[in-house]
C-alpha cells in the first residue's frame, strides 16, 4: 500500500504542471546557504574589530559551520528520506532562520562559534533535501539536467548577491545584519513552500540508526579537526588522537553500513565509478578554492582598501561566469563528454588560481576579474554536471543519501580547504617582521593589524600595516599556488574516473 502511493505521489510530481514553481521554491534554499557563506567572508574583518577573536578562533569561525554540516549530511540525508524530505526542508528552513539571529547578536568569539555550528546542524537539512526534491520532481532525463542547472546557477548567484547584499549592509548598518537577511528569505520559503512541494520519502526505509548518526558525526568532526590542528599547529598528541578517533568511528560507520539490512548510507552506490569519481572531484575542488575564497575577501578590503559593497561588486565576475555555465553544462556533457566538461572545468579553475602566485598588494583589477569569471565558468561547468551524475546514477528512492554524499563532499572540501590554505596563509602571515613596538594582536590576524595601528604612531603604523599586508599576501600567493596543484590533479582524477560516464536522455560521446 505504501509503495503505490509512493508511485502516486511520484507521477503526480512528474505530471503537476507546479513542478517549475516548485523549484523556485527549492532554489530559495540554495540562494540562502550561499548568501551565507560569502558574507562572512565580508563580514570578517567587522566582527574581528568587534569580537578580537585570536587567528585560531577566527579560523574556527570560518570553517566550524563546514565542520558540522558535513558531519551531519548523511545522516540528514537519510532522515529526509525516511520521515520526507519536504517536511525536513521546512523544519531545517525555520530553524536556520531561527539560528540566523543568534548569529546576528553574538557577543563573543566563543558564542559566535557556537552559533556557526548551530547554523551548520540546520544547514545540513537543507542541501540534500533540495537536490533530493529536485530528484523526485524532475524524472524526464533533460528537465532535471535544466532544473540541476538552475539549482547550480542560483547557488552561484548567490555568490554574488552576498557580498553585494552584505557590502551594501555593512556600510550602513553593523555586521549583524548580515545574517538577519535570513529571516526573510527562510519566511518566504517556508509560507510558499508548505503549499507547492510534494512530499516524498523512501517506501520502505528502515528504522534511522542512531549509532550510525554519532559514528558518522565523530568521524567526519575528528578527521578534519586532527587536519585543522596539524595544518596550524604541527602534530601533537591531541591532534594525534582526534585523527584516530574520527578514522575508527569512519571505519565503524562504513562496517556496520555493510552489516545493517537498511543502511543510514548505502555503500555500494561508491561501486559506480561515476557516482564516486564525481564525489572525489567535487571534494578536490572546494578543497582547492575554499581556503583562497575566505581570505579573498580580507585581500579586497585589508590590503587594497575596498569599501565591502565595492569589494562585493569586484568578486561579481564568478558568479556570471559560474551563472551563465551551469545553464548550459548539461547540454555541453551531452555534444561532448561527461569528462571533457568536468576536466576542462577544473583544469580552467586551477590555471586561474595559478595566476595568482603572482599576487602583490598593487595588483591591478583585470587580472582578479579575469581570474575570477574563469574560476566562476569553470566551476559552473563542473560542479553542474557533477551533480547530474550524482543524481542519476541513484535510483530516486536513494536521492536523500546521494545528494547528502555529494553535499558531504563539498562541505568536507570547504573545511579541509579553510583548514589547510587558510592555515598557510595564517601561518605565513604570522612570520611577518613589524616595528619595535608592534603589539601581539597584530600578528594575529590582518584585521586585528589594522585594529592596532589605529592606537600606533603613524610612521610606525604605516611600517606595520606595509609588512603586515606584504606577509598576508605572500601567504595567500602561496595558498593560490597549493590550490592550483589541487584542481589540476582532480582534472586528472576526473578524467579518468569518468571516462565513458554519460548524461541520462543523451548520446554524449566518449571522450
Amino acid at each position: 500500500m505504501t509503495s503505490t502511493l509512493q508511485t502516486a505521489k511520484t507521477t503526480e510530481a512528474v505530471q503537476r504542471p507546479g513542478r517549475w514553481l516548485a523549484l523556485a521554491v527549492l532554489v530559495l534554499a540554495v540562494l540562502l546557504v550561499a548568501v551565507d557563506a560569502t558574507v562572512l567572508g565580508l563580514a570578517t574583518p567587522y566582527i574581528s574589530e568587534d569580537l578580537k577573536p585570536s587567528g585560531t578562533q577566527l579560523l574556527w569561525i570560518g570553517d566550524v559551520y563546514s565542520f558540522v554540516i558535513a558531519g551531519l549530511l548523511v545522516s540528514m540525508g537519510s532522515l529526509g528520506d525516511r520521515i520526507g524530505r519536504k517536511r525536513i526542508l521546512l523544519v531545517g528552513a525555520t530553524a536556520f532562520g531561527a539560528i540566523s539571529v543568534f548569529n546576528a547578536y553574538a557577543t563573543t568569539p566563543e558564542m559566535m562559534i557556537v552559533a556557526r555550528a548551530l547554523l551548520g546542524v540546520a544547514g545540513a537539512t537543507l542541501m540534500p533535501a533540495t537536490l533530493a526534491l529536485i530528484r523526485n520532481l524532475f524524472h524526464d532525463p533533460r528537465e532535471r539536467s535544466l532544473a540541476v542547472g538552475i539549482w547550480g546557477a542560483t547557488a552561484s548567484a548567490g555568490t554574488a548577491v552576498g557580498p553585494i547584499v552584505g557590502g551594501f549592509l555593512l556600510e550602513h548598518f553593523w555586521w549583524g545584519s548580515v545574517f538577519l537577511i535570513n529571516l526573510p528569505v527562510m519566511a518566504v520559503l517556508v509560507l510558499v513552500g508548505i503549499k507547492l512541494l510534494p512530499e516524498s520519502r523512501t517506501a520502505n526505509p528502515g528504522p534511522w540508526d542512531l549509532v550510525s548518526v554519532v559514528l558518522s558525526l565523530v568521524g567526519m568532526i575528528g578527521i578534519v579537526y586532527a587536519v585543522k590542528e596539524a595544518a596550524t599547529h604541527g602534530f601533537a598528541w591531541t591532534t594525534l588522537a582526534a585523527g584516530l578517533l574520527g578514522a575508527a568511528a569512519l571505519y565503524g560507520f562504513v562496517r556496520r553500513q555493510l552489516r545493517l539490512p537498511t543502511p543510514l548510507l548505502d555503500m555500494r552506490l561508491f561501486r559506480n565509478r561515476g557516482f564516486s569519481g564525481a564525489v572525489l572531484a567535487d571534494l578536490l575542488t572546494i578543497l582547492g578554492l575554499s581556503g583562497l575564497v575566505f581570505f579573498l575577501s580580507q585581500y579586497l578590503q585589508l590590503v587594497q582598501g575596498r569599501r565591502p559593497f565595492e569589494a562585493g561588486l569586484a568578486e561579481l565576475p564568478a558568479a556570471i561566469g559560474a551563472v551563465v555555465a551551469g545553464l548550459i553544462a548539461g547540454r555541453a556533457a551531452r555534444r561532448l563528454s561527461v569528462r571533457a566538461v568536468v576536466s576542462g572545468g577544473l583544469a580552467a579553475i586551477g590555471l586561474a588560481l595559478a595566476a595568482l602566485t603572482v599576487l602583490d598588494q598593487s595588483t591591478g583589477y583585470p587580472l582578479l576579474g579575469t581570474v575570477l569569471l574563469v574560476v566562476g565558468v569553470g566551476a559552473g561547468f563542473s560542479f553542474t554536471v557533477t551533480a547530474d551524475v550524482i543524481l542519476s546514477s541513484v535510483p530516486g528512492e536513494q536521492a536523500g543519501s546521494a545528494s547528502a554524499v555529494s553535499e558531504t563532499a563539498y562541505e568536507l572540501g570547504a573545511a579541509l580547504g579553510i583548514a589547510a590554505l587558510g592555515s598557510i596563509v595564517t601561518g605565513v602571515y604570522r612570520d611577518f617582521t613589524g616595528p619595535a613596538g608592534t603589539p601581539a594582536a597584530a600578528h594575529e590576524s590582518l584585521g586585528g593589524a589594522v585594529e592596532a595601528a589605529a592606537g600606533m604612531p603613524a610612521h610606525s603604523a604605516a611600517a606595520m600595516l606595509d609588512a603586515a599586508r606584504t606577509s598576508f599576501v605572500d601567504g595567500l600567493a602561496l595558498a593560490a599556488g597549493v590550490g592550483a596543484a589541487v584542481l589540476l590533479a582532480a582534472a586528472v582524477a576526473a578524467w579518468f574516473l569518468l571516462r565513458g560516464q554519460k548524461l541520462e536522455g543523451g548520446g554524449s560521446k566518449h571522450a
